[in-house]
């Protein structure tokens, strides 16, 4: 394609814009278990003109050039050029390596399974031993292609660092969102040290109450999705009851959340459906899948109100803003904000109290529960972070290595985490940063809900109308810009460790 070919910056976002609607579409028909095989390469491939050297230099030229206030815009289509030629040159092995991994079935007990299914059943099994049991097999299945993901991985990095002209990863990422990485580190480690005797408190209370006595000291991640399912609770949070509790909970917020046009609800359970849930927005504010697979228990109503908040993001933002500033984004700190303090009602109890006819005690013994979970994972994503700046720095050297993984992770947290589940605990772009950014923007959030409309924030009117103002700007704001207008420094953890019990 000659340089004159390439695309004007308004082209190119046209065109994007059904690019990355027929990719949205083709993962979601994967993810939720419509199909059996991924075809994203089919699609790089018919949109192969949109990724090119001549597009980046014209988009970069443009940049360039801008008036201040176009730059924002610019910046993030270049960015999406850089990665969409990454996608190009990597999705027909992606695919590959996805396919191979759906078609792999375990047994366990004469029962032969898609490894997601595996996966899904760890959740649910009420016994500590059948847990250790399938969890082992499924860590030794999905191990299996961990040189395969290295390969794609050590690829994505080569071309994303000659693509963007910065060499180091950890610069690369902190450049596109704007932060210091390093600074974040330091200032969540230092939280994560401060909430450690409060953590340790909950710890031995929650793991003696949701995991028995039969439990080892420090028991294995094979755990975890029971943890969060917080499985002895669930004949209270019933399967069959965590949709209408839900559609009920952000009713009072003022969102009648399946009456909005542009939200696609898929609750339906299939075997080959992740058990992770999540929102594909595919076409803000036009077509936003909010996806969920319940198993039964609170996490199916947190993970329903977590992405709930991402759906509402997507499906009110301002549909004359540019397409750009309605789908694209410099990370995903600023979304997650809004998912989490949906989520937050949660660990409200008179939440407990209302919906499940709870004493005040059972319902602030249910809350503490949640708040044993968030601090969890609220260490578990400093340690990742930890992790993966760790792994990212001696990158160039060692190739990518396991070392520090089990080790940071399961001090944090007093799980254990296998060493060879490093590679698919890793998300890619510093996902960890963005959601720690995240759990300190939402405390803060909160904090000023409550400061603003009361405590009773989570059910009233009021604050749907304040977050529906900014869910109106779309992915414009930085997670940064939202601290400052509540009046926030962006690295102030103190709310976050006040919610965490320090």
């Amino acid at each position: 394609m000659s340089a004159a070919a390439a695309l004007t910056p308004a082209e190119f976002e046209e065109r994007l814009a059904r690019y990355l609607y027929e990719r949205s579409e083709e993962g979601r028909a994967v993810r939720v278990g419509e199909k059996e095989t991924s075809e994203q390469a089919a699609i790089v491939d018919r949109y192969r003109d949109l990724f090119t050297s001549s597009q980046l230099d014209r988009l970069r030229d443009a940049e360039e050039r801008a008036a201040t206030d176009e730059r924002e815009l610019l910046y993030r289509l270049r960015k999406t050029c850089e990665a969409g030629i990454v996608a190009a040159e990597l999705a027909a092995r992606e695919d590959e390596l996805e396919n191979r991994i759906l078609a792999v079935r375990l047994t366990w007990r004469g029962e032969e399974m898609p490894l997601r299914t595996a996966q899904a059943k760890l959740a649910v099994l009420p016994s500590y031993r059948d847990r250790d049991e399938l969890g082992e097999l499924y860590n030794v299945r999905n191990a299996a292609f961990n040189e395969e993901r290295l390969d794609l991985l050590t690829a994505s990095e080569e071309l994303e660092g000659e693509l963007s002209g910065v060499a180091d990863p950890v610069e690369r990422n902190a450049e596109e969102k704007g932060i210091s990485l390093y600074d974040l580190e330091r200032a969540l480690d230092t939280a994560s040290r401060a909430s450690a005797g409060a953590y340790d408190r909950l710890r031995r209370r929650w793991f003696e109450q949701l995991l028995g006595p039969e439990r080892e000291e420090v028991p294995s991640s094979n755990h975890t999705s029971y943890l969060r399912r917080l499985s002895p609770l669930a004949d209270t949070y019933s399967k069959e009851r965590s949709v209408p509790v839900c559609v009920d909970t952000l009713r009072r917020l003022g969102f009648e959340i399946e009456s909005i046009a542009g939200i696609r609800l898929d609750l339906d359970d299939r075997p080959q459906k992740s058990p992770r849930a999540c929102v594909i927005a595919s076409d803000p504010p036009s077509v936003v899948h909010l996806i969920t697979r319940a198993q039964g228990g609170l996490h199916d109503y947190q993970a329903f109100l977590h992405e709930a908040g991402h759906a509402l993001h997507y499906a009110s933002c301002d549909p004359e803003l540019p397409y750009t500033f309605r789908r694209l984004s410099r990370d995903h700190a600023l979304t997650e904000i809004y998912s989490y303090i949906i989520e937050a009602i949660s660990r409200e109890p008179a939440w407990h109290v209302e919906h499940f006819g709870l004493s005040e005690e059972q319902a602030a013994e249910n809350a503490e529960a949640t708040v044993f979970l968030e601090a969890l994972l609220f260490r578990r994503y400093t340690a990742k972070l930890q992790f993966e700046l760790d792994f990212w720095s001696r990158f160039a050297e060692d190739g990518g290595t396991a070392e520090g993984y089990s080790e940071r992770l399961t001090d944090a947290t007093g799980i254990h985490y296998p060493r060879e589940n490093y590679l698919t605990d890793m998300d890619a772009g510093f996902y960890s940063a963005d959601y720690l950014r995240a759990w300190i923007r939402t405390a803060q959030l909160r904090s000023h809900l409550v400061e603003e409309v009361g405590e009773d924030w989570w059910r009233c009117s009021e604050t749907g109308e304040r977050l529906r103002e900014l869910f109106r700007e779309g992915t414009r704001p930085t997670s940064e810009e939202i601290a400052a207008r509540i009046g926030f420094e962006s690295l102030d953890t103190a709310p976050l460790l006040h919610e965490l019990g320090s």
